[in-house]
């Protein structure tokens, strides 16, 4: 049997030359125009959701129901990158969106489902990021930040909150599915085929550019008994055995998957991981950089969504463990850091 690493390089290098022939055209040399152009692609921990203004604001006109926010880590570093290197700018296209997976990135129209605001008949479906972004040789940098959703990690830790609930393991049920549903280790291996197929597509549309993927940060304790089950600023009913597991066998490897991919297509793999540990959704406030089910979030953000998730009664929003602007700045960090190394290389 071939050793699931050789498999990913033999599929990853078959992908990309494959969608590499499919392209060649003559292209510009990158960075010749007056700013480096940088695309930002990816879901919610790219987007922002609740951490800052919306963006577009509410009421324009252009409002897509993606969430983008000022205070999202695109924004803080493009802030950073306004005069970088001296007389060049950094020029910023961030098409992220909210509940975007691995596919949306590519090949698939998105439909967003944001629940501010939204219009009567509901959001229009949006192109795929590569497409909005207008990807061509003139990309100097692409930045992603995807994955999750394409689990879902989102889906699971409400099956989680809600075997937790009932007295049940969420690891159990995904261990031994039902019928219907994929076993973690599926899930895992669907995703690292689905991200090959994703990147050999981004480095097609912009074969240029210097590709930077993001990893997810530490949204769970290194410890499950960290967590107050009571506690919905936490993460809720989740069992301390789950919260372990959904950190050692889902996130983890999520965070692995993204890096071996990357590291086959040549890319950066930016780990917000390890230095986001000790800062996850069971700290208290003023420590925690990811807020819990419920959290705080600004006033534009939903207090209830549904009938099955209110965070009224606790003058909370719905925030569904996802960072904060804290976890967002440190998020930046690494992601400037990144950028500054991939232009001063060009």
């Amino acid at each position: 049997m071939r050793h699931p690493v050789s498999r990913l390089r033999t599929r990853a290098l078959a992908v990309g030359l494959a969608l590499a022939v499919s392209v060649l055209v003559p292209s510009a040399s990158a960075g010749a125009a007056d700013s480096y152009e940088w695309a930002a692609l990816g879901d919610s921990y790219t987007a922002g959701g609740f951490v800052g203004a919306p963006q577009p604001a509410l009421g324009d006109a252009s409002r897509d129901g993606c969430d983008r926010t000022t205070n999202a880590y695109p924004d803080v570093v493009d802030q950073e990158l306004a005069e970088f290197p001296p007389g060049k700018p950094v020029h910023l296209t961030n098409v992220s969106c909210s509940s975007a997976t691995i596919a949306d990135i590519a090949t698939t129209r998105q439909t967003p489902m944001s629940p501010v605001q939204p219009p009567a008949g509901g959001w229009s479906a949006v192109d795929p990021q590569i497409k909005r972004a207008k990807l061509n040789d003139r990309t100097d940098v692409v930045t992603i930040g995807v994955g999750g959703n394409s689990l879902p990690f989102g889906g699971m830790l409400l099956t989680c909150i809600e075997q937790g609930r009932n007295g049940k393991s969420c690891r159990e049920y995904y261990t031994n599915p039902p019928e219907g549903e994929e076993n973690i280790q599926d899930k895992l291996a669907r995703v690292q085929g689905e991200y090959i197929e994703m990147l050999a597509q981004v480095h097609a549309a912009a074969p240029n550019a210097k590709v930077i993927t993001v990893g997810y940060p530490a949204v769970l304790p290194e410890e499950g008994s960290a967590c107050n089950r009571l506690a919905l600023t936490e993460l809720g009913p989740v069992t301390h055995a789950d919260v372990d597991w959904l950190r050692d066998e889902v996130l983890i490897p999520l965070n692995r998957t993204i890096q071996q991919v990357s590291s086959f297509f040549g890319d950066r793999y930016v780990d917000v991981y390890s230095s986001s540990v000790g800062h996850d959704a069971c700290r208290p406030a003023g420590t925690k950089w990811v807020e819990g089910i419920c959290g705080e979030a600004e006033d534009h953000w939903p207090a209830k969504i549904g009938t099955a998730l209110n965070c009224r009664l606790l003058d909370k929003r719905v925030t569904l463990v996802h960072p904060n602007a804290e976890g967002h700045a440190n998020t930046a960090l690494h992601v400037e850091r990144a950028i500054r190394i991939a232009l001063l290389d060009r």
